[in-house]
């Protein structure tokens, strides 16, 4: 088994988990609720991105947009339709309702794209790259530079904008928040627009290098969940560096281990981890 190759193969997907999980992150870290309709979402961009190119034959720089205002409509409606929840706090009734929009979401999907896998080739995913024993795609090496670009262009926000003053005077106290005129509302429907865009983009980018289903959803619900608990909640440089060490870890396991038990692998990995350090990767060693 060619060591290098599979280096890169876990650095790929390393990055393609830490794109899958970048919404969640932000979500937990402002508004402390998760979307169990995340995966779903992703499933939707990527029918999304492979419907605008292979029906109306538009080239992939145009549906990934697309793909991305349809994922900030579905994001700005799940929030509108709860928003009241989200205020309260009420984090059984929030998880209930992201659960069942969820599947909701796979339901219209297999309605409307059909319940038969797709295939998303774009230009390039269809670009090989070999470097004597080593391959890799165009489509990958995009993965990895999105991935970057994503998590860098939002911690600064985050941390130097008047945008994520905001949303993290928001996380720390929303009550407080609103006490000192802060349209908690705006914000809260605002990081579940940019959850969509995010998980959309996602899509689209990482779609290429699996089938398309309508019950992909699950998958990517557990990955998140895995890669932002890992990180710590919340954490951006966290979630990157859990993507990263999440994606190695899958790939050396799959090739020399079995792939069939990867996700069992996972867990272990993340109580283990978790047990250490128990705020995440992103916590120093010992912290509570």
């Amino acid at each position: 088994m060619n060591f290098t190759q599979q280096l890169i193969n876990g650095l790929v997907l390393g990055h393609s988990y830490a794109l899958i999980a970048i919404g969640w992150t932000v979500l937990l870290g402002v508004a402390r609720l998760v979307n169990f309709g995340h995966g779903q979402m992703y499933m939707l961009g990527a029918f999304v991105t492979w419907f605008v190119m292979s029906r109306f034959g538009l080239p992939y720089l145009v549906a990934i947009p697309i793909a991305m205002l349809v994922g900030i409509g579905v994001g700005y409606l799940m929030q509108r339709t709860m928003l009241q929840l989200t205020i309260r706090q009420d984090l059984v009734a929030v998880m209930i309702v992201t659960l069942g929009f969820g599947y909701v979401l796979e339901g219209v999907a297999a309605l409307f794209f059909g319940s038969t896998g797709q295939i998303l080739d774009t230009p390039l995913s269809v670009q090989d790259i070999y470097i004597g024993d080593i391959w890799i795609t165009w489509q990958d090496i995009a993965i990895i530079i999105a991935a970057i670009l994503f998590f860098a262009v939002l911690k600064y926000v985050v941390e130097k904008t008047r945008v994520g003053r905001l949303v993290r005077m928001v996380a720390e106290d929303p009550k407080l928040a609103l006490l000192a005129g802060i349209d908690i509302r705006k914000i809260y429907l605002g990081v579940f627009a940019f959850e969509g865009a995010a998980v959309a983009i996602a899509a689209a980018m990482i779609a290429p290098r699996t089938p398309i289903l309508t019950s992909m959803g699950f998958d990517q619900v557990i990955i998140t969940f895995v890669v932002v608990v890992l990180g710590g909640i919340g954490s951006i440089t966290g979630s990157y560096v859990a993507g990263i060490a999440l994606g190695l870890f899958a790939a050396f396991f799959g090739a020399y281990v079995s792939a069939a038990y990867s996700t069992a692998a996972m867990f272990v990995f993340l109580i283990v981890v978790l047990v250490l350090r128990p705020g995440g990767l992103a916590a120093r060693p010992g912290a509570h």
